[in-house]
């Protein structure tokens, strides 16, 4: 890609069936949508193939887990390559007998995998149980260069952390992706459901800003599991620009294919006028690293 070349993507907002075979075959559908649409990155919400299996600890949950290079990725490769496109998808990566990570792929438009970015950030509330299943990531703050531009990849509780954006974005990115499966538990949504969605919002388009970087946030929608046990995902993909602005809104419960252009002049232009890389200092950061500075 040219350098300053403008690229638009495409978030994919779905609800999730039992069948994993559904979710590929409507994802496929979606893809090719995108692509029609001209969209040149296309990005999944988190874990895609399934419905979101960590609200419970269940060890035949498991078997969901598949390798990398599989089935998912030799899939999801062809499609690039036939479309042309950068596909970003998350999965559930077994890395090994035992070892388990929650991991997202970028499919280059050759077909190839461009390289993996495993969730570093792993949560443990309730019906998020996902330190049961994964790993924490080894990889680090990766970025991956594509036919359409650098991207920086992060997953759903990454996004909380803005030491994560900041590492990546200093890597180069043009844009941070972040797959996302987070939603409203049904005895909080009245009194906290509103300030959970607009903190979510917030802090994301914090790290547009503070960085200079577009942010790319695709969820999932719809309602999984028992009536009173269950999550209510609040869908609100989005993205924002290198200002913090959001350019582009999908629903709160509507499947959507949400597309946006993302223009690196303007990352240029607003880190001209906002210096914040420029006038960080460094020499004075290091105590970030240590768990607490109180004694």
């Amino acid at each position: 890609m040219a350098s300053g070349e403008k690229f638009r993507i495409a978030l994919v907002q779905n609800c999730c069936a039992i069948d994993p075979n559904q979710n590929l075959a409507k994802t496929e559908w979606k893809i090719r949508e995108a692509a029609a649409a001209g969209a040149q990155i296309v990005c999944l919400e988190e874990l895609f193939r399934t419905q979101y299996f960590c609200r419970e600890e269940n060890h035949e949950l498991f078997a969901l887990a598949e390798t990398i290079p599989g089935p998912s990725t030799e899939w999801l490769g062809k499609l690039a390559c036939e479309l042309r496109v950068v596909i970003v998808a998350s999965l559930f990566e077994k890395r090994a007998a035992g070892l388990y990570h929650n991991t997202a792929a970028v499919l280059g438009s050759d077909g190839q995998i461009a390289g993996l970015y495993r969730k570093m950030h792993i949560p443990d509330d309730p019906l998020y149980f996902e330190k049961f299943y994964f790993a924490p990531g080894d990889l680090g703050s990766v970025n991956f260069d594509t036919s359409f531009g650098r991207l920086g990849v992060l997953v759903c509780w990454d996004q909380w952390y803005p030491e994560a954006a900041r590492l990546s974005s200093l890597g180069g990115a043009n844009i941070l992706f972040y797959p996302t499966a987070i939603g409203w538990h049904p005895s909080e949504k009245t009194r906290y459901g509103a300030s959970q969605l607009d903190a979510w919002r917030t802090i994301q388009r914090s790290h547009a800003s503070a960085n200079g970087i577009y942010v790319a946030t695709v969820n999932r929608v719809g309602y999984e599991g028992p009536p009173a046990h269950g999550i209510e995902f609040w869908g609100s993909s989005f993205v924002a620009d290198p200002f913090g602005q959001v350019i582009a809104q999908a629903s709160a419960d509507k499947e959507e294919v949400l597309l946006a252009d993302c223009d690196p002049a303007l990352q240029e232009e607003v880190r001209r006028h906002w210096p914040f890389l420029r006038d960080r200092r460094i020499d004075a950061y290091g105590p970030i690293v240590n768990r607490w500075l109180l004694k």
